[in-house]
């Protein structure tokens, strides 16, 4: 009888899928439906945390073995990685690390590789000062990013890169966002408190509320009938940027998973909202999110950047573009990226943006709004996007953001994921986004 994978197996499967092009969050699920519940949390753990700290450990690897691994032999390379973190960053006892790490050999029907792993991780143990200065001395191993990252980020933001490198290496916080149509924040996070769950609201976003530790969305009051959502604190701010009036119609544009479009209707009662995406699969998460809180929106599924296959022609008085992007301000949030976006994709991506900005533009109504928004802190698909658009569109107009909060570029604002960082304000912990705003001047 076939020994079912254990839960190092699995993950060493997940980061092998990783490596080849997959995203996590499309890998994870289906891998930990393999498992009990009670051993899902340690798969995730050793799936993101090997993720996140994959060209350290990457690094780390080379310097130990004499003779590289071949190509064919990935998952040998990903399983010595992933024992590499159980001994280095969990509280796993190292013994125990090592020998359940080994024991993956024979699941995986490579019983040759049993002493090559085991020795290895035994040589780590032995040798963690020389691996300390390892990581001290190559920029690489010590922000455990890829080097071509590393030195855009460094371009990008000289007086902040090290602070930003560092935040996407640390677990990110689990925020909430409270649906105003059921209740006010300050009386949910006394809910919180009362149930014994540590949480602190927002210093820039109304509505949201930072857990201390992470939980199971069944442990929060009200969560199945809509009462709280979890988004990121900084993604909680584009519903508010947006200037709606009672009968608006509005564009969410690249909308899913629908998290910025129920935002919306929870503050604004008396607006429509088209929620627009090219994914049918992604539409069919915004459609369970609309569901679970009540709320109603036109979903449509087309390509922002080709409006003539669904646009009816009735202009809009605000659209909310969640550009496609980089991704960069969440690494912290989906450590896979640092794997899986390349040098060339930030200029791609830039003329994606550039395309669905000219396309959608002439949507707006004159007098209307058009919030920009990324999760991203690459320059080309940020501020300096906007500074070209503004630039070449006679009637778009910038529109300051107020609120202490992220970093004025002159053309948007940009916010970064550490919490630490000297760039952010006002204690903000989200993620790295940015917000620029605009308004129609008249017709062309």
């Amino acid at each position: 009888m076939t020994k079912q994978p254990s839960v190092r197996h699995l993950a060493v499967r997940a980061v092998t899928r990783v490596s080849q092009g997959e995203s996590l969050s499309s890998v994870l699920p289906v891998l930990q439906e393999k498992l009990s519940k009670k051993d899902q949390p340690l798969l995730a753990e050793l799936s993101y945390g090997t993720l996140r700290c994959f060209h350290r450990l990457d690094a780390w690897l080379k310097f130990l073995i004499e003779k590289p691994l071949k190509e064919k032999e990935q998952d040998i390379h990903n399983l010595i990685l992933v024992g590499l973190y159980q001994l280095f960053f969990t509280r796993i006892p190292p013994h125990a690390a090592i020998s359940e790490t080994v024991q993956v050999t024979q699941t995986m029907g490579k019983a040759w590789a049993r002493g090559l792993v085991n020795g290895v991780l035994r040589n780590a143990e032995r040798r963690a000062d020389e691996l300390d200065e390892l990581t001290r001395r190559s920029p690489v191993c010590q922000y455990s990013h890829p080097k071509w990252l590393i030195n855009a980020i460094k371009r990008a933001w000289p007086e902040h890169y090290q602070a930003i490198l560092t935040g996407n290496n640390q677990p990110p916080p689990m925020t909430l966002r409270v649906n105003e149509r059921q209740n006010q924040p300050g009386q949910y996070l006394q809910e919180l408190l009362d149930l014994g769950i540590p949480a602190v609201p927002s210093a820039i976003a109304p509505q949201a509320i930072t857990l201390n530790r992470p939980q199971p969305v069944d442990r929060l009051p009200g969560f199945q009938t809509g009462a709280v959502s979890v988004q990121d604190e900084s993604a909680q701010l584009a519903a508010t940027l947006i200037p709606a009036r009672p009968g608006d119609r509005i564009l969410d544009a690249c909308c899913a998973p629908g998290g910025k479009t129920c935002h919306l209707l929870e503050l604004h009662q008396d607006i429509t909202v088209d929620a627009l995406d090219s994914d049918p699969v992604r539409l069919e998460r915004v459609a369970a999110n609309l569901q679970r809180l009540d709320l109603n929106a036109t979903i449509l599924c087309g390509d922002a950047s080709e409006p003539e296959s669904w646009f009816t022609g009735r202009q809009y008085d605000h659209i909310l573009l969640d550009a496609p992007c980089s991704a960069t301000g969440v690494i912290r949030r989906h450590p896979d990226i640092k794997l899986l976006r390349t040098a060339d994709d930030i200029a791609a991506l830039a003329q994606l943006q550039e395309k669905i900005l000219l396309a959608i533009w002439p949507l707006l109504k004159p007098g209307g709004t058009l919030l920009y928004a990324t999760c991203s802190i690459m320059p080309e698909e940020n501020h300096r996007q906007i500074m070209r658009f503004t630039e070449t569109t006679a009637n778009a107009c910038l529109v300051p953001l107020e609120g202490q909060w992220g970093y004025d570029t002159g053309f948007g604002k940009q916010l970064f994921a550490s919490a630490n960082n000297p760039a952010n304000s006002s204690g903000q912990s989200g993620d790295g986004f940015f917000y620029s705003l605009m308004i129609k001047t008249d017709s062309p």
